[in-house]
């Protein structure tokens, strides 16, 4: 027996195993840092960090509500405080420049996400923290590093004397911020105009965090370098991508779903992360799943492309834009930025897609035979695919 059929078997034991991890309504919870300044040299300090970031995968976890809040202990808050405060200690740097690094001193509370009060039983309690202080004269600049170690991104968000800062960074673990200019808002300084502070390419540079933000979304490969299973991440989108792929190799197939799948996905995507529309997450995710089963089960049982398999695509790909914005709109994106954030996670996301399908063309293109290919790669992987997602319906339906 050629040996190169030993592929499918392979391929489908791990796919198969990749069903144990079990993709549920949650992007991993970033952790918002907010600078604020004013002329005279105040400047304010405010962290929230999600109890998710605790769990040994943040993406799979259940947000901490308030419902459950209020039947924990004070000794158990008090640890969750502890907690926190032991990560910033261990994974954050803040400097003030040419001061070097400071740790500031935060007063803690627990409040919903985005800063809002506790309401509702089902918000999302999360930790934070606040520190005031006047920065001495001389300071002329303010950087955060995020440390390796742990598995969550930073944004780093500043504003002046009330105006935001269009320049947003969102720090993987081992990335440093940009020196955000504090030049003349020290005390004792002369002071400048937040209006003329300068911004050096802050604009492209939102652009580029949000670019490289939308491909990890769908392709961590910052969190696999250090943990490979960390590919489950955004394994659902893969497959749905790799699930398009399958069903011919041909040009005309692949580009005409990738650009159906891509037009809807932008339209929604847009429309969620600009607020206009909001359908629950427990709505989305296993109609993401049935997507990938489909659109798998209709390789296998008809092979052909047809204008219904595009029909398909669209309405699929415009439950996955809903899917996509919860890597876009659960971060805290000033009003300035919002459109470059926008666009530059969107061609993230459609980088990530080509990558899916170059990687998938260079592993099949030596397989000549049609046939061949069909029984040893298409229908097994298939298989496999359409029962990954059937498994994970089950399990976001339960």
């Amino acid at each position: 027996m050629p040996r190169c059929l030993n592929l499918p078997k392979s391929l489908f034991l791990v796919l198969l195993g990749l069903i144990s991890a079990p993709l549920l309504a949650h992007s991993i919870p970033d952790i918002p840092l907010r600078a604020e300044f004013k002329t005279g040299g105040q400047m304010e300090l405010s962290i929230e960090i999600n109890p998710r970031n605790w769990e040994p995968s943040p993406a799979e976890a259940p947000s901490l509500e308030l419902k459950t809040f209020m039947l924990q202990s004070q000794s158990q808050k008090d640890a969750q405080i502890a907690r926190t405060k032991k990560f910033i200690a261990d994974y954050l740097e803040f400097t003030l420049e040419p001061l070097g690094n400071i740790q500031p001193d935060f007063t803690w509370d627990f409040v919903a996400e985005t800063g809002k009060p506790l309401l509702a039983m089902t918000d999302a309690v999360v930790a934070r923290g606040k520190w005031k202080t006047t920065i001495p004269a001389g300071i002329t600049g303010w950087k955060v590093r995020s440390k390796p170690g742990h598995k969550v991104s930073l944004v780093f968000l500043n504003s002046v004397d009330g105006k935001e800062s269009e320049r947003v960074a969102v720090l993987f673990p081992g990335e440093a911020s940009f020196t955000f200019d504090l030049t003349g808002l020290s005390a004792a300084q002369p002071v400048a105009s937040p209006t003329t502070r300068a911004e050096s390419h802050g604009a492209w540079e939102t652009f580029k965090d949000f670019l490289t933000h939308g491909y990890e979304h769908v392709l961590p490969v910052s969190a696999m370098r250090t943990d490979w299973t960390k590919i489950a991440d955004g394994l659902d989108h893969i497959l749905f991508v790799l699930g398009l792929f399958l069903l011919s190799r041909s040009w005309k197939p692949v580009v005409t779903q990738v650009t159906a799948f891509t037009l809807a996905h932008s339209i929604t995507l847009g429309l969620a992360a600009a607020g206009l529309i909001n359908v629950p997450s427990k709505v989305v995710e296993p109609i993401i799943a049935l997507s990938i089963a489909a659109i798998a089960i209709e390789n296998i049982l008809r092979p052909r492309y047809t204008h219904w398999r595009l029909a398909v695509v669209f309405l699929f790909g415009a439950f996955h834009g809903l899917g996509f914005a919860s890597g876009l709109v659960e971060r805290p994106i000033p009003k300035d930025s919002f459109l470059l954030a926008l666009t530059g996670f969107n061609l993230g996301v459609e980088g990530a897609q080509l990558s899916i399908i170059c990687a998938a063309i260079a592993l099949t293109f030596w397989i000549k035979d049609e046939q061949k290919y069909r029984r040893w790669i298409v229908i097994p992987a298939s298989a496999a695919i359409a029962l990954t997602g059937l498994v994970w319906a089950y399990q976001r339906l339960a």
